[in-house]
């Protein structure tokens, strides 16, 4: 329940047409509340969590946090229901050490052992919180799961009793609301920009090329956007894009849009003709840091989209990929950089060469420059999601044109 597909069928499609389509993920490294998250340390209650994917995790500290996720619910008849939560003040922090107990911080470096130190403080350690509790919730017994008070600040929230909680899957986050910033306002202050940015365009660009009947009165494709979860942990779950679910989903339209004609390999011809854009953030040339990029492959905010290429398959791009993406841009004179990371670096990844592999769909991957990624806070340039948008907007809206004009010997 944390992966989307959404599609629009244009109105020439014939079986065996194909699907264009722009995949993102939905994840950002974060801390998620451990199974059981009721600790006490020195007097105070504090909640345990674990990481979840590559963050930086020093930027966590000293943080106006909250929870936020699901929780699963009883009801009085028996039945069970799943419930989304977000409490929206400041409840939990994680202090750092003062300068005056580690005065060599500065010089050695800010260094925390993730399961001792990077532990949110929910409360002090008050016995009248949970006078009225059972003993499996008292604060002073070892078999306490989640703290009563974190507990009543669920329900407070979902407006409904403490113990009608019965799971939860909650996660860390900044409660400090995006907003615009820079001398001329041109940045975008924010949490999960990656990748979050990305998914957005996505969204909008796809409503926005279908909203009415003439605009898909010409068009012979699908148009499809997937959003996957878990992109940070390497995609293999059941909501990643190493399921098989976008698979799935374009088998079931082209069955669905067969009728009673013949289709012998509708599917695998559809596929052969779809073209997939894997949108994930991309990294921005670092002003305090221009050594980390490559000398002639360095994307700058507010210069446009960036295609991502790299020879040991780290990224899905072609150079035929690559040009059918760019000639969109041309055509609407939106610019566009190219990133190639340095040899003597490691490159990272995404979801486009497991979509690429998995279904056998022509892909291109791209980003939004940004800086400070995997932080609690990030920034990225404000007309680059503007030129994002425009850009996936006339993919859907001229990519099977532009399409059939390639011939490739």
């Amino acid at each position: 329940m944390s992966c989307l597909i959404a599609f629009a069928v244009g109105e020439k499609y014939k079986l065996g047409n194909g699907f264009n389509i722009i995949a993102a993920h939905t994840d950002s490294p974060c801390l998620k509340l451990k199974p059981r998250s009721a600790s006490f340390k020195s007097g105070h209650q504090m909640v345990n969590v674990q990481t979840y994917g590559g963050g930086l995790w020093h930027t966590w500290f000293d943080r106006d946090l909250t929870l936020a996720g699901r929780v699963i619910l009883k009801d009085a008849d028996g039945s069970f229901k799943h419930e989304l939560v977000k409490v929206s003040r400041p409840l939990i922090r994680v202090p750092t050490l003062a300068i005056h107990l580690d005065r060599t911080v500065n010089s050695d470096g800010f260094k925390p052992n993730l399961e001792n130190h990077l532990v949110p403080l929910l409360a002090t350690k008050h016995e009248e919180t949970t006078t009225n509790s059972s003993e499996k919730n008292s604060p002073s017994s070892s078999k306490v799961v989640h703290h009563p008070l974190l507990l009543q600040v669920l329900s407070d929230e979902i407006g409904c009793k403490s113990d009608e909680i019965i799971g939860m899957e909650l996660n860390v986050c900044d409660t400090q609301p995006s907003c615009l910033g820079g001398g001329n306002n041109e940045f975008i202050y924010s949490g999960r920009l990656d990748n979050l940015a990305s998914c957005y365009c996505a969204l909008r660009s796809l409503m926005d090329s279908s909203k009415m009947p003439e605009e898909l009165s010409n068009e012979k494709a699908i148009r499809m956007i997937a959003l996957f979860d878990n992109e940070e942990v390497g995609s293999n779950s059941m909501q990643g894009a190493g399921a098989p679910t976008m698979f799935h989903a374009m088998r079931r339209i082209v069955d669905s849009l067969m009728h009673q004609s013949m289709g012998e390999g509708a599917l695998e011809r559809a596929i052969n003709s779809s073209f997939l854009v894997s949108a994930d953030m991309a990294h921005a040339l670092h002003p305090n840091y221009p050594d980390k990029h490559e000398e002639h492959h360095r994307p700058e905010l507010q210069k446009g989209l960036v295609i991502k290429h790299n020879a040991n398959q780290r990224y899905a791009t072609s150079a035929v990929t690559a040009f059918l993406f760019k000639e969109i841009a041309r055509l609407h004179n939106l610019p566009v950089q190219e990133f190639v990371v340095r040899n003597d670096m490691g490159c990272g990844s995404t979801i486009g060469p497991i979509l690429a592999s998995g279904v056998g769909i022509r892909t291109v991957d791209c980003g939004i420059p940004q800086l400070s990624m995997h932080s609690v806070r990030e920034m990225c340039g404000k007309e680059d999601v503007d030129t994002t948008y425009k850009h996936f907007k006339a993919f859907f809206e001229m990519f099977s044109d532009i399409d059939r004009k390639l011939n490739i010997d």
